[in-house]
């Protein structure tokens, strides 16, 4: 089963060049049955690393371009009076799908992007009073522009903490800049992918992640990085119980992409800075400057022995 994982992720490199750690941070998530925050400038693959996940998956695909003027109702769905039935109707909107690509997310008002929470954590939709399911797997993946750039309304703390992981891409290296200016073009290549995976194995191979052992000390050492976080003075508030799950759900998915059947503290280490690094909130110092999340969640790490 994992090995049709590996598959997947040698496709997607074919597309995304030089970026083999992030397309595998991006398959934990999704094997960890979460949604996944691409955090980066525009022009690096984001919206091209989404698309490619999505078609190597053999998932059903939907993309919203998030505005200022995107309504709620744009997402999920509205209800149209049709004359013939004498009645309204409801005609689904797009996040009616299993892979949804929020793209530009922090351009939209918070009330637009406080309708996707219900989804994200419930897997479901309210609207007009009744509660309609969404299909299965259902996993957002949203991109953001860094919020220093004109026209974006920062994520509250609600928003980012529904996100299993968050990621960037980054500037390529010179082969692999190199490799994109003289290779194919992105989109073309996108149109010839074909599902490596199909939905049933990727939801088997999540299914089997129940099955991965985590030792009690390896329990111990993520409720001590959690602990220390609230504690260590390095953040404004520390990691909730749902970043610990997501932490140990995450640690589990990379140890079994691994071909492992239990979690070692590397596992942890491994996918700490995705699953904590945008949940948490870096303290001013004396000086008015404030280290990177990033940065301080490695000197949280270095802190808390094994």
């Amino acid at each position: 089963m994992y090995t049709k994982l590996h598959a997947v992720a040698r496709q997607v490199g074919q597309v995304i060049v030089g970026k083999e750690l992030q397309i595998r941070q991006s398959l934990t998530c999704l094997l960890a049955g979460g949604h996944l925050l691409l955090e980066d400038l525009p022009g690096v693959g984001k919206t091209t690393l989404s698309h490619a996940l999505a078609l190597s998956l053999g998932l059903q695909f939907n993309r919203i371009q998030f505005t200022s003027d995107l309504l709620p109702a744009d997402v999920a769905g509205v209800s149209i009076y049709e004359r013939e039935l004498n009645a309204f109707s409801f005609h689904p909107g797009p996040i009616f799908t299993q892979v949804l690509l929020a793209d530009e997310i922090n351009r939209a008002t918070p009330k637009t992007q406080s309708g996707l929470l219900e989804a994200m954590e419930e897997r479901q939709v309210s609207a007009d009073g009744v509660t309609r399911p969404l299909p299965e797997p259902f996993f957002v993946i949203a991109t953001q522009n860094p919020t220093h750039q004109v026209g974006t309304f920062p994520l509250p703390e609600s928003q980012l903490d529904r996100f299993l992981m968050c990621i960037s891409l980054g500037y390529p290296d010179a082969a692999a800049e190199r490799a994109l200016l003289m290779g194919e073009d992105r989109r073309q290549m996108l149109k010839h992918l074909a599902p490596s995976m199909t939905p049933a194995e990727l939801f088997a191979a999540q299914q089997a992640l129940r099955q991965i052992h985590a030792a009690p000390a390896l329990i111990d050492y993520v409720q001590a990085l959690a602990q220390a976080s609230r504690q260590n003075g390095f953040f404004a508030e520390g990691l909730s119980p749902r970043a610990a799950l997501a932490l140990l759900q995450a640690a589990r998915a990379w140890a079994a992409l691994e071909g492992r059947d239990h979690v070692m503290p590397e596992d942890v280490q491994a996918v700490l800075v995705p699953v904590c690094a945008h949940r948490l909130r870096p303290l001013k110092s004396s000086h008015g400057t404030a280290l990177a999340s990033r940065d301080l969640v490695l000197q949280l790490q270095k802190s808390v022995a094994v």
